[in-house]
């Protein structure tokens, strides 16, 4: 039988961890032996794991060790926020990349829950850094998220076809599947956008007139939509275009289709939640003195991927940042890692306190630490955003559970000379790139 007690971190699946520490009892005569010599990290990441693991009482003792010597001592940041940290981070990977010629591929950001992967992904695609998200759904890959684009998209430029078509008839406004492939054909024989298609009435005259009204009202919904981002009246408030979306979305009654068409309250609200911290993003990057309209322009350059419009050339590529729950990680190896949200209630969540559970939290900091190569980063927030809102939180109790030997604060890191071999050794990394 082989396994490691250390990494039991399914039990909310089934896993049994007594299966691993009662063998004795079901088994007297059986031998241990221990595996500890470790061939992936290097001491100093070893000796954090070892030190955080031991607070475990229920569990068989054991050292890792490795021959690959001590290594860089473990970076341990804090932020105000959590797009702060995002945005922090992707510049630590962009520099990694290109300073010390790190491939986006050997770095990865380890998180606890799925929820944290929204300001990350952000943040990734305003860096223009590719990523491949495991063990959750992407923030951009959700219905309403793809919806909200699109109807950002359509109302910067209502010529946009595929968004246009995406939005018309959600929620449902009369303008069927049937209305909107007429409408196409149309276009395509006028050689025009299917915008310009709705509002030519000689088109529109063809359809009934229940059908024509819908047209002419969402014509003149996308219309109004269009012409209130350039209101100039708006071009000193900091919050423009997230309250002119939020009030669109609650007139088309957005929030309420979502409401009505999901079973489950919960999931119908964490969706409208997505939708509200999407919004809270929207004037985070650019200068208040710019119209909406700039503003939203410069939201959706940043939010879309080049990698996006030439999918299968980034693909064969495989160059790209993992993006990856804690949870997902167990067996994996990267030579960089950044594990982020060390705040109490996100590790250990706050389940764990009513659930008995903070061993396997515990647990699964360990795995998480044992994920890292090289080089791991470990990061807390004072804050994170809800609805654009920052809610207060705390560091998670299992930071002083690190010696201080293995650690650095990257305030202190930073103040730190640089040495001339290390100077020599960058400025040779940017040599290099530019060849």
């Amino acid at each position: 039988m082989v396994g490691d007690d250390d990494q039991s971190i399914y039990g909310w699946r089934g896993a049994e961890i007594s299966n691993l520490l009662d063998m004795e009892k079901h088994f007297p005569e059986v031998k241990v032996i221990k595996l500890e010599q470790n061939y992936r990290s290097t001491n100093t990441i070893l000796g954090a794991a070892n030190a955080v693991i031991k607070h475990n009482v229920r569990r068989r003792g054991k050292k890792l060790w490795s021959d690959k010597g001590d290594g860089e001592k473990i970076t341990l940041q804090t932020f105000a926020n959590d797009e702060e940290e995002a945005r922090s981070i992707v510049e630590q990977i962009n520099y990694a990349r290109v300073a010390q010629r790190v491939p986006w591929s050997q770095q990865a950001i380890l998180f606890r829950t799925n929820a944290q992967s929204r300001p990350l992904e952000t943040a990734l695609r305003q860096g223009s850094v590719r990523y491949h998200l495991i063990g959750g759904q992407s923030f951009f890959d959700r219905r309403e998220v793809r919806d909200l684009l699109a109807y950002l998209k359509a109302m910067l430029n209502p010529n946009d076809d595929v968004s246009l078509l995406r939005i018309a008839n959600v929620p449902a406004r009369g303008l069927s599947d049937v209305t909107m492939e007429r409408l196409l054909g149309t276009s395509h024989e006028r050689n025009c956008a299917v915008f310009a298609a709705m509002k030519n009435p000689v088109v529109t005259t063809t359809f009934q007139t229940k059908t024509r009204e819908s047209i002419e009202r969402f014509v003149e919904l996308m219309e109004r939509a269009h012409a209130s981002l350039g209101d100039h009246a708006l071009s000193g408030d900091p919050r423009a275009l997230q309250t002119m979306v939020e009030r669109f979305l609650e007139e088309i009654a957005y929030f309420a289709e979502l409401r009505r068409s999901e079973k489950n309250p919960e999931t119908a609200e964490s969706r409208i939640r997505n939708l509200k911290d999407l919004t809270a993003t929207l004037d985070g990057s650019v200068g208040a003195t710019q119209l909406p309209l700039e503003r939203l322009q410069t939201f959706l350059e940043q939010i879309t991927l080049d990698s996006e419009l030439k999918e299968e050339e980034d693909e064969s590529a495989g160059d790209a940042v993992t993006l990856i729950t804690m949870h997902s990680c167990k067996g994996l190896e990267f030579p960089s890692v950044f594990i982020v949200g060390l705040e109490d209630g996100l590790l250990p969540h706050s389940r764990s306190k009513t659930e008995g559970t903070l061993d396997e939290e515990r647990r699964l900091f360990y795995v998480a630490i044992t994920r890292a190569m090289r080089t791991l980063s470990i990061s807390h927030c004072a804050g994170r955003k809800k609805y654009g809102t920052i809610t207060s939180c705390h560091p998670s109790p299992f930071l002083g559970e690190l010696p201080p030997e293995f650690v650095e604060h990257a305030d202190e890191k930073a103040k730190q000379p640089v040495t001339p071999a290390s100077g020599k050794q960058l400025f040779a990394s940017l040599l290099d790139s530019l060849e």
